[in-house]
């Protein structure tokens, strides 16, 4: 199989995960209403904790490596330089998710502290998934990728069609 048909695989799998993730959110996880505000603001936490573990590495790859420890850059495809992407499209989902499950949440109203919860659980468990694929085999990330994408992708199309048509 050639590196695009990996990473297709992995893309639609990640899919998957995330309708998979959502109806078991929307069917199974229930929390109070009054919840709701809290669940917003604790959400993030493991997906936060992710990020610290991230950047613990990277820090103690820099100091453990007299080539990199007064901040040089990292050698291509090395382990650090790895850390490093996961790092940035780690920032760069976690932006993503901080602009739409709060939204998604209030929208989704009943639902939302629920869905919102495991959405941040389902975040960590796919960038554990992205990190170590990305050092086992580049394409092997897709699918972490794609199953911290898609989720904030799927809950933002949810929440607009509550919004524009009410229900479920």
């Amino acid at each position: 199989m050639n590196k695009r048909a990996e990473i297709m695989v992995g893309m639609a799998a990640g899919m998957l995960w995330g309708l998979a993730l959502l109806w078991v959110a929307g069917q199974y996880v229930t929390l109070p209403v009054f919840a709701l505000m809290p669940t917003i603001m604790t959400a993030f936490l493991l997906p936060g904790l992710f990020m610290l573990l991230v950047i613990g590495r990277l820090a103690q790859r820099r100091y453990f490596d007299d080539t990199i420890i007064d901040g040089q850059p990292f050698a291509p495809a090395s382990g650090a330089a790895i850390d490093q992407r996961v790092l940035t499209n780690t920032t760069e989902q976690l932006v993503l998710a901080l602009a739409i499950w709060p939204a998604a949440a209030v929208l989704l109203a009943g639902q939302g502290p629920g869905v919102i919860a495991t959405l941040g659980i389902g975040f960590v468990i796919a960038r554990l998934l992205f990190w170590v694929g990305y050092h086992v085999s580049p394409p092997l990330r897709a699918f972490g990728f794609a199953a911290t994408f898609y989720p904030t992708i799927l809950v933002a199309l949810w929440a607009l069609a509550r919004l524009a048509f009410g229900g479920g």
